[in-house]
């Protein structure tokens, strides 16, 4: 089984799509000649010709606006945001209309695009090219909103969210497109190829959306996260000792309640972590999914582990960034509550 990093996995993903659904198409700011600002889909141009593959004006409201048209009329769009802190010009053509257009239209139009997005920290890349806008989509009915932490995954999210008739944002962890990080920015990043979930099968497979994956077992606490910190929630476990159960949620949207609860009234203990700021985050909604399922099955407060409720700092990027240290400060706690 070949191995392959984030990167390599998402765009097998677009070309086994574009294969077998001439429908399918592609587009956004240099994805086409260039390959897209992380090479994602380099060579899909080549393949599939300029008018699957191209390159769209420096409008986010216009890419968006033309996908759900397009979707509408019987394509199945892949738009890209070049980085998820651009997507806000186009949030009123995604909540308004993307999300809404099989209500309004009484299932006569729907919109099945999936609008994939570089997403996070930790690549030094300022507050114009760090945000985690995930929960402001997570807020939309009639949206899916997908996040992957590993390749295998990436490949089998994005094919199902392509084949999905409702709206998916897809959000890549750009952190991880080379490799998984524990959150040490001062420590080598360990090779893709070095992981089992970097073996990524050929040709088609798909991973259920909002079904979450138990990505560490244990017994005394459990971890709700996703994306990059799925990596950083792994190491502060193995690094302080505690025996906690890692829940990556890979779709946020919908939620899979039914691992979160079961996984909870088990260990009878919860943080919950992610890298966006704290104020009205996605760690809100699930401190509340655990409190309304299982308050009496809990043996301390649930504690919350995010970025801090400023705009990303470039320069102070390892104080915001949830490490291993502050998650294992965490685990500390709630183990002694």
């Amino acid at each position: 089984m070949p191995s392959k990093n984030m990167i390599e996995a998402i765009r097998d993903a677009l070309d086994v799509k574009m294969a077998q659904d001439e429908n399918v198409v592609v587009f956004g700011e240099d994805v086409g000649y260039f390959g897209g600002v992380f090479r994602a889909t380099e060579g899909l141009q080549e393949k599939y010709g300029k008018q699957r593959c191209f390159d769209a004006p420096i409008s986010e409201l216009g890419i968006i606006g033309a996908a759900v048209g397009m979707g509408a009329y019987g394509l199945r769009p892949v738009p890209e945001i070049q980085f998820a802190d651009y997507i806000l010009p186009a949030y009123d053509q995604i909540a308004s209309e993307a999300a809404r257009l099989r209500y309004r239209s009484g299932g006569e139009f729907f919109a099945p695009i999936t609008i994939r997005t570089p997403t996070g920290g930790g690549i030094y890349g300022g507050q114009t090219h760090s945000q985690s806008p995930e929960a402001l989509f997570t807020h939309v009915a009639g949206l899916k909103v997908v996040i992957p932490s590993n390749p295998y995954d990436a490949k089998g999210l994005l094919i199902a969210s392509i084949e999905d008739d409702d709206p998916v944002v897809f959000f890549e962890p750009k952190r991880l497109y080379n490799g998984p990080f524990d959150g040490h920015h001062d420590r080598p990043v360990t090779p893709w190829g070095e992981q089992p979930l970097a073996e990524v099968p050929e040709g088609h497979y798909t991973v259920e959306l909002g079904k979450a994956a138990v990505a560490r077992a244990g017994n005394d606490v459990t971890i709700l996260t996703y994306g990059t910190m799925v990596h950083v929630a792994i190491c502060a476990a193995q690094e302080t000792g505690i025996d906690a159960e890692v829940i990556d949620l890979r779709t946020l949207l919908p939620l899979d309640e039914e691992t979160i609860i079961a996984s909870v009234k088990k260990t009878g203990r919860c943080v919950v972590v992610n890298e966006a700021t704290k104020t009205s985050g996605f760690t809100s909604e699930l401190t509340t999914v655990v409190q309304e399922n299982c308050f009496y099955n809990l043996e301390a407060p649930i504690i919350r582990v995010t970025g801090w409720d400023t705009p990303y700092p470039h320069a102070q990027e390892w104080d915001y960034f949830p490490g291993p240290g502050r998650v294992g400060e965490a685990l500390v706690k709630v183990m002694e509550g």
